[in-house]
C-alpha cells in the first residue's frame, strides 16, 4: 500500500517532499493535479525538476486548465498587460512543466497530458496539441486511474479548531471521488497537499480530516497569492445576450452559467430584473420583447429564488446572491459547485464570509453537479425548472454548437461539463439547455458570422440541439424539423449574413425554395444594439464592469481601445492612426503606456494609434 493511513509527515522544503515521493512510489510517477486553482505548484515544480536532473524518472502529469498570466502578442499589448500582470500576478509561482510546454521543449521523459485549456492558451503548441486528451470532466477520472495515478498534489486551506480542519476549497471536484475510492479500496495513491493562506476554507464535502494526507507542504515560504485574473468588460452585444437570456429564467427555478463576459452579462442582466425591474423589462422591449402576448418570458422579480448548480462556481453566484436572486435552499445549501477561480476580491469575500453562510455554498464532486446519477430522486426534486446556460464559440444552422475546437483539429478549450448540462436539460422534466454565443467576430478588421452553414468540428451535435441565444434573440430549437431550425438560427443571425447562410440552405434543400425571412429580424446589425441599450449604458444601468474590476480607472478606458485596435484591418489602423493626430490627447492614458512624451517615430506612431481609438471608444462601451 502506497497510502498509510496515519498522520501526515509534513515539509517545508517542495524538494525534500519530492525526495520522498519518489522513495515511496518509485521512479514512475503519476501525478494528477488538479485543473485550474487547485494545483500545488510548489510540489509540482519540484517533481518535475527531478524528472528534468533524472532520466530514469517517467513523470506523467494529468491535469487541465493550467493557469498562466496573460501572454501579450505586441508592443502595445507589453505596455498595457505587463504592469498589470506585475499588480495582479505578481507573486503566483509559474508552472515550470508549463513553461517548457510552451516552448515545446519537455523532456522525453515527462509526458504532460490535459483534458481542458485555458481558452486559446495552447493553440498554436503542437506539444499540447497533440497530447491533449479529449474528455467529458465527468469521465476524467476514469482516465486518471486507467493511467495507474499514484500521487494527487492539491492546494488545501487550512483552519485548525475544525473536526476536518483540511479544506479542498476550489477543487474537489475529481478528489473526493480520488480519496473515496482510496477509501473502498479502489485506488493507491499518496496524497500530497499544499496549504495556502489565501485559499478560501469551504466547509461540508470539501472539507477533509489531517489523515487523509500522506505528505502536506506547509511553510510560510512556500504560501503564495492566488491567481486572479480580472473580471472582463462587458460590451453591449454581450448585454443583449444576457438580457436574452435572463428571460429565460423562471423564479423557483435552478441556474448554471459560465464564465467570462457573457456569464456576466447574464448575471447583471438578472440583477436588473430583480432590482431595477421597470428597467430590465424595459430594456426587453427596446429589443423587441412584448412580455403580455408571450409566456415564455420572464420578467418578474425572484420571490422564491434560484438555486445554483453549476461546475464552475462564478463569481457572478455571489453577486446573484448579494441581490437576493440565489436564495433557493436545498437541503440548506444554495450552490452546489465542482470548482471556483475568479478575481481577488472573490477569493477575500468567500475567506471572510461567515461560516454559517459559507456552509450555505457547498463545493463537492464533479459527478454531483454534472450528473443525475446517483441520488437520482433527490436531484430531480431539487433540480426543478433547471437553465442551464454555456458559451459556445460557432453553431450551424441545422443546430450544430461549436465549443472546443476547430475544424482543422487544433483545441481552443475542452468539451469540460458542457455535455453534461445539455444531456441534464433532457433528462430533467422541465430543465432547457441554452447555449449563448456571439452572432460575430471580428478578425482582421473583417466581421464574420458565427452562425454557419456547416463546420468540420462539433461538440454539440444537432441532436442534442435545444436554445441558442445571440445578441439578436433566442432560438428555441428543441422537437423543430430541420427546416423550422434553419429559419429560427437565421433569425438570430446577423443580418449581413443572413442571405448567404438562407441560400447554401437553399441549394442543400433542406429550406423550401421561397422561404423568405421576416422583416422584423432584417435588421440584426451591430447598429440596431446600439441603438436599443447604449442610452441605458450611458445612464449608468449597463456599465462595462457590472461588478467591479481591478483594473484602474485609466486601464478601464483603454481596455475597449486596445481591443479596437487587437481587431482592426490595416486599413483601419491606417484611418485611426490619421484621426489620432487630430484627435485630442488623453495624457492618464498615454502615460500609462509610455507613450506622453514619444522618444521615436515608432511611439509616436502608437500614440496616435491609441489616441485614435481613444477617440473612437469614447462612448461607455465599444
Amino acid at each position: 500500500m502506497i497510502h498509510s493511513g496515519g498522520s501526515p509527515q509534513k515539509f517545508a522544503d517542495p524538494a525534500r517532499l519530492a525526495d520522498v515521493i519518489v522513495e515511496r512510489v518509485g521512479k514512475t510517477i503519476v501525478l494528477a493535479l488538479p485543473l485550474g486553482l487547485g494545483k500545488a505548484n510548489h510540489i509540482a515544480n519540484a517533481l518535475y525538476a527531478k524528472a528534468v536532473a533524472d532520466p530514469l524518472i517517467r513523470l506523467t502529469i494529468f491535469t487541465a486548465l493550467t493557469l498562466e498570466p496573460p501572454h501579450a502578442k505586441s508592443e502595445l499589448e507589453h505596455r498595457f498587460l505587463d504592469p498589470i500582470a506585475q499588480r495582479v500576478f505578481a507573486g503566483y509561482p509559474p508552472l515550470a512543466y508549463a513553461a517548457a510546454v510552451r516552448k515545446n521543449q519537455v523532456p522525453p521523459n515527462v509526458t504532460v497530458n490535459e483534458f481542458f485549456f485555458e481558452a486559446g492558451q495552447w493553440l498554436n503548441s503542437s506539444y499540447a496539441q497533440q497530447h491533449y486528451i479529449s474528455a467529458n470532466y465527468t469521465h476524467a477520472l476514469r482516465y486518471i486511474l486507467d493511467r495507474g495515478v499514484n500521487v494527487v498534489a492539491q492546494l488545501v486551506a487550512y483552519r485548525p479548531g475544525e473536526a476536518a480542519p483540511y479544506s479542498l476549497s476550489c477543487n474537489p471536484d475529481l478528489t473526493i471521488e480520488l480519496l473515496a475510492l482510496r477509501g473502498e479500496g479502489r485506488a493507491d495513491f499518496l496524497f500530497t497537499g499544499q496549504t495556502n493562506s489565501e485559499l478560501p476554507f469551504m466547509y461540508r464535502d470539501a472539507a477533509i480530516a489531517e489523515d487523509e494526507f500522506d505528505l502536506l507542504l506547509d511553510d510560510p515560504a512556500t504560501d503564495f497569492p492566488l491567481f486572479a485574473p480580472p473580471r472582463e468588460p462587458v460590451a453591449l452585444g454581450d448585454y443583449a445576450t444576457g438580457l436574452h437570456a435572463a428571460s429565460l429564467v423562471p423564479d423557483g427555478g435552478t441556474l448554471q452559467i459560465g464564465i467570462g463576459s457573457l456569464g456576466e452579462a447574464v448575471a447583471h442582466a438578472l440583477v436588473l430584473r430583480q432590482n431595477g425591474n421597470s428597467e430590465f423589462c424595459q430594456l426587453l422591449s427596446s429589443l423587441g420583447y412584448d412580455p403580455a402576448r408571450d409566456a415564455t418570458v420572464h420578467n418578474e422579480r425572484f420571490d422564491i429564488g434560484l438555486y445554483g448548480c453549476s461546475e464552475l462556481f462564478v463569481e457572478g453566484m455571489l453577486d446573484l446572491y448579494r441581490a437576493g436572486i440565489l436564495k433557493r435552499e436545498v437541503d440548506g445549501i444554495l450552490l452546489h459547485a465542482g470548482f471556483f477561480i475568479g478575481s481577488r476580491n472573490f477569493y477575500r469575500s468567500l475567506r471572510e464570509m461567515p461560516p454559517e453562510i459559507a456552509k450555505k455554498f457547498c463545493m463537492t464532486g464533479i459527478s454531483f453537479v454534472n450528473e443525475i446519477y446517483g441520488d437520482e430522486d433527490k436531484k430531480r426534486r431539487a433540480r426543478v425548472k433547471a437553465r442551464f446556460l454555456n458559451d459556445a464559440m460557432m453553431a450551424t444552422l441545422l443546430g450544430d454548437v461549436v465549443s472546443d475546437g476547430l475544424d482543422d483539429g487544433r483545441v481552443v478549450s475542452g468539451v469540460g461539463g458542457q455535455y453534461n448540462f445539455v444531456a441534464q436539460s433532457f433528462a430533467l422534466a422541465d430543465a432547457r439547455s441554452a447555449i449563448v454565443l456571439r452572432a460575430v467576430r471580428s478578425h482582421n478588421g473583417k466581421d464574420q458570422s458565427n452562425i454557419l452553414w456547416r463546420y468540420g468540428h462539433t461538440t454539440i451535435p444537432r441532436h442534442l440541439r435545444d436554445i441558442v441565444i445571440t445578441e439578436y434573440g433566442i432560438a428555441d430549437l428543441r422537437g423543430k424539423s430541420d427546416s423550422d431550425v434553419i429559419a429560427a438560427m437565421l433569425s438570430i443571425a446577423d443580418s449581413r449574413f443572413q442571405d448567404g447562410l438562407l441560400r447554401q440552405a437553399k441549394d442543400a434543400g433542406k429550406i423550401a425554395r421561397d422561404f423568405e425571412l421576416s422583416k422584423a429580424v432584417r435588421n440584426n446589425t451591430p447598429d440596431m444594439i446600439e441603438r436599443a441599450l447604449k442610452p441605458a449604458a450611458d445612464a449608468g444601468l449597463l456599465p462595462l464592469f457590472p461588478f467591479g474590476t481591478d483594473l484602474t480607472e485609466v486601464e478601464q478606458r483603454l481596455t475597449p481601445a486596445l481591443q479596437v485596435l487587437k481587431a482592426a484591418s490595416p486599413m483601419q489602423l491606417a484611418r485611426l492612426l490619421l484621426s489620432g493626430f487630430s484627435a485630442p490627447a488623453d495624457p492618464a492614458s498615454l502615460d500609462r503606456l509610455g507613450l506622453a512624451k514619444p522618444a521615436s517615430l515608432k511611439d509616436r506612431l502608437y500614440a496616435a494609434l491609441v489616441k485614435g481609438a481613444l477617440a473612437s471608444t469614447a462612448s461607455p462601451h465599444p
